[in-house]
């Protein structure tokens, strides 16, 4: 199915100008996921555009938007760039839809740069976190430091994470969401990558992993309520 799809800017920062937006909002939507690109990529990578198709399938809309690199072509910005970026993003989005709760997130990089901005102050209207394969740690070099913040976060936080995820070792990413508590949900994706490609042989179920975590999230905002 194809969906609507509006186009906009806003400021990122005072300093990184105006970065694009893509908006696509079911009729029946509710909750509007604020959603970031990964740190190679941009807001219309065919990743983010297909986990935004499957979420409007599932009545969510989504706010994708560039990180100001992305949009400029150029070297990555810091991350206290990126971090006002997502405050500026949920601010956009909410003009834009302002009758949809809010929740944020976004592909590996993106996603932990929402939750570093959520830790060090409260993004304010937002609802919850959902990281797409949030990246624990470098390829090859498994640790648990870039999780630290999280233990800041105050809202509910929803992991959804590839069994093959080579920057989420799951003898990692387990026990550091269990130690988060209950403000974490964690749902694996049998056999996907970080990029969420899967092993169709071997795979436990034959439901399109897009389709999957976007019914996910939908079982887990309704827990939000």
């Amino acid at each position: 199915m194809s969906y609507e799809v509006i186009e906009s800017k806003f400021v990122a920062t005072e300093e990184q100008g105006e970065v694009s937006s893509l908006l696509i909002q079911p009729n029946d939507a509710r909750w509007l996921l604020v959603l970031g690109h990964g740190a190679g990529t941009n807001m219309r990578h065919t990743t983010l555009q297909t986990i935004a198709e499957r979420l409007a399938d599932v009545g969510i809309a989504t706010f994708r938007y560039n990180f100001p690199y992305a949009e400029q072509g150029r070297g990555r910005n810091s991350n206290a760039v990126c971090q006002e970026t997502v405050r500026s993003a949920v601010a956009a989005a909410r003009t834009a839809a302002s009758d949809l709760s809010i929740l944020v997130g976004g592909h590996s990089f993106s996603g932990r740069m929402s939750s570093m901005a959520a830790a060090e102050t409260p993004l304010e209207h937002v609802r919850g976190l959902v990281f797409f394969a949030f990246p624990l740690h470098p390829s090859g070099k498994p640790s648990t430091e870039r999780a630290v913040h999280l233990s800041d976060v105050t809202i509910p936080m929803l992991f959804l994470s590839g069994t093959r995820d080579k920057l989420g070792e799951l003898d990692l990413l387990q026990p550091t969401c269990a130690e988060i508590g209950d403000k974490a949900t964690l749902h694996l994706l049998d056999t996907a990558d970080h990029g969420f490609k899967i092993l169709k042989r071997s795979r436990n179920t034959d439901e399109d992993v897009f389709v999957e975590m976007a019914q996910v999230i939908n079982e887990w905002v309704s827990g939000l309520d």
